[in-house]
């Protein structure tokens, strides 16, 4: 028996192939054991996504060889295809396998160990066909990440993922409902439905709505959450059939990027803040208090002092539940990168930090608009804070929460009263 060990970087649909790939391993009869450990074949799943995420997964690559150096090698995922060349002159990599091949990870490796020579599999750009992955559990015992869509047809003109995750392509719904059955049938409460751009999922003439309504009929299953999406896809036909769905999550992750419109213009991103804001209306005017949370870029080149400050008056504006900051990072091969006016690094990290700052406000004020409500928390795991223990778990609007308890409640869905703060990052809450 073959010890195989994976290694994870990046995002939930990364996460998802990864334990998609461990249970091929598992099925054929692969021990699995932990990353640290001597191994006979190392994974790493990489990520591209910024160039910190490029030197990660070069070092957990050349940790793995150094680990084992009989040891077998396989890079796939991002940086893979960002860096196929690169990754064929490195002696630490016994086999290529592209972003749209992990289903063969099995196959490719039965070959190798027939052979004994490197083997490269890279082609995400010539398909268009949807990998179908699929998962039976996951590690998570509650909430379970379910990968619907790949690729991108974007190209924001800060963004390498078209070039390494290729064209949009969409799973069938039919394999969608009977992975979501059998996550029922493991005693999953929630679905967290992710892709790479998650709104353009598109099956002959279903769209994202009708995979959610779908969901909502699924038994076991009682909260449907959205990974990230694109303010685009939210219309009023898409919001009123939403607020409809009896499981779905008030919690929606609107992508914004700037809240400048000049600087979102030169990001190619195809909105304005004021269509951005009347996006946040309709949901405001359908959910009540959704959490909307978001990601924004600073520093991207030609940000001004002055578009800096607008994007902060934004953010503002719109009270987000939750912003996620990110320093501009300079991609190779990307539109931005050759742009002029490119920002200091000293500059982005002092904006970073207004604004990291700024959200945390604004995180605080969000909670604080819950305190003395009833809503029904997900019991996730047991921490122990300030030397007490308790059960913790999130809101339909992911807010985090921790209620004392002499019952057991692991994994199940409960009504609570949110009563304050325990800390910065989580609620007390009381039955």
């Amino acid at each position: 028996m073959r010890k195989a060990a994976l290694h994870n970087l990046g995002c939930k649909v990364n996460s998802y192939e990864t334990e998609a790939m461990t249970q091929l391993l598992e099925k054929c009869g692969y021990e699995i054991v932990d990353f640290t450990e001597k191994a006979d074949v190392y994974i790493v799943n990489t990520c591209s996504v910024t160039n910190m995420a490029d030197r990660k997964s070069r070092q957990m690559l050349h940790k793995a060889k150094a680990k084992n150096p009989e040891s077998v090698v396989v890079a796939t995922g991002c940086y893979v295809q960002t860096a196929t060349e690169k990754m064929k002159e490195d002696l630490s990599i016994d086999i290529i396998v592209g972003n749209n091949k992990k289903k063969d990870i099995v196959q490719i490796l039965d070959s190798y160990f027939e052979k004994k020579e490197n083997v490269h599999v890279i082609d995400i750009n010539h398909t268009e066909e949807y990998e179908d992955l699929e998962i039976s559990t996951v590690t998570e015992h509650t909430r379970a990440h379910m990968k619907i869509q790949d690729g991108c047809n974007n190209f924001c003109s800060y963004c390498i993922i078209p070039y390494a995750r290729g064209r949009i392509r969409s799973r069938k719904l039919v394999n969608i409902k009977k992975e979501m059955v059998r996550l029922a049938e493991s005693g999953f409460s929630e679905v967290v439905l992710t892709g790479i751009n998650l709104g353009f999922y598109e099956d002959e003439d279903k769209r994202l709505i009708d995979v959610i309504e779908m969901a909502d009929e699924v038994g076991g299953i009682e909260r449907i959450r959205l990974g990230s999406i694109d303010p685009e896809i939210i219309t009023e036909e898409f919001v009123n059939r939403l607020q409809n769905v009896k499981k779905i999550c008030p919690h929606f992750h609107l992508s914004l990027q700037s809240g400048c419109d000049s600087v979102l213009k030169s990001m190619n991103r195809h909105y304005t803040t004021k269509e951005y804001l009347e996006k946040c209306k309709m949901l405001r005017q359908a959910f009540g208090n959704p959490a909307i949370t978001t990601d924004i870029i600073v520093g991207f080149p030609g940000e001004s002092k002055s578009d800096f400050e607008t994007t902060l008056e934004f953010a503002q504006t719109i009270r987000f539940a939750q912003l996620h900051v990110f320093k501009y990072s300079r991609r190779n091969g990307t539109v931005a990168a050759d742009m002029p006016n490119q920002i200091e690094e000293k500059e982005k990290t002092k904006r970073s930090e207004v604004l990291i700052q700024a959200g945390l406000e604004l995180t605080k004020n969000y909670r604080k608009s819950f305190i003395g409500q009833k809503e029904s928390v997900l019991i996730e795991e047991i921490k122990k804070i300030n030397g007490t223990e308790y059960y913790v778990g999130h809101t339909m609007n992911y807010i985090e929460v921790a209620i004392e308890s002499k019952e057991d409640v692991s994994g199940k869905v409960i009504e609570v009263e949110i009563k304050d703060f325990i800390n910065d990052e989580i609620m007390l809450a009381t039955r």
